[in-house]
């Protein structure tokens, strides 16, 4: 019996370990989130068009925005950045969970809109089914974030 105990112990710490310490491949997910489709069962997709809420314009230019997504990202506990950055277009990062070290994937991209600009911000789990509105609040508390930082235009 304290075999089977000990094995099932040891199974546990070696998944809880790949969880936190598997690598995270830019090349899988730092895609353009205005060519992915809405993301399934715990994912959330901000956009101008086709996601799951609709992206604010603000009165500023695109890499303005982007510059500003990205400080609030970085100021997100237990967010790095993976791949891109200002200069590229294209942001994403990784945020892990603070028991477990679940990661999540948010990729953000920023594009001229009349009145300003908007933003496409993509957020998709790595593991398990469902992340229990993680992403969705994530992505809400940065579009919050956002709009003490940027002067909105409206609603797109």
């Amino acid at each position: 019996m304290r075999t089977i105990i000990f094995v099932l112990v040891l199974l546990a710490v070696a998944g809880l370990a790949y969880i936190r310490l598997a690598p995270s491949d830019p090349e899988r997910w730092h895609v353009d989130p205005s060519a992915s489709s809405a993301p399934g069962r715990g994912g959330w997709k901000v956009a101008p068009e086709g996601g799951n809420q609709a992206a604010p314009v603000w009165a500023a230019d695109p890499a303005e925005v982007l510059a500003a997504v990205d400080a609030v990202a970085m100021a997100t506990p237990r967010t790095t950045r993976l791949a891109g950055s200002v200069a590229d277009g294209r942001i994403s990062y990784v945020t892990r969970t603070r028991i477990m070290g679940f990661p999540d994937y948010t990729t953000v991209t920023a594009r001229s809109a009349p009145g300003g600009a908007t933003l496409t911000m993509l957020a998709r789990q790595r593991f398990g089914s469902d992340d229990l509105g993680v992403n969705r609040a994530r992505l809400e508390g940065w579009l919050a974030a956002l709009s003490d930082r940027l002067d909105q235009a409206g609603p797109t």
